[in-house]
């Protein structure tokens, strides 16, 4: 039997942690930060969980875990 392929448009927006939990970018982090100030451009930094269970079932299936 042939290996799983991972989705690869999700494979580049989301990672699964050891522990299983999905990752994605926190949106308006990417451009016109010049009128965004500081703290707010630090706010959108970084990774967050995805909320629902549901919708993690589905990217892992998506990524082939």
């Amino acid at each position: 039997m042939p290996k799983m392929k991972s989705h690869s448009a999700t494979a580049k927006r989301f990672r699964v942690t050891r522990k299983g939990k999905v990752l994605h970018h926190k949106a308006t982090g990417n451009h016109m930060l010049t009128k965004k100030s500081g703290s707010r451009r630090r706010r959108v930094e970084g990774m967050a969980e995805v909320a629902s269970t549901g919708e993690q079932k589905k990217l892992k299936r998506l990524l082939g875990r």
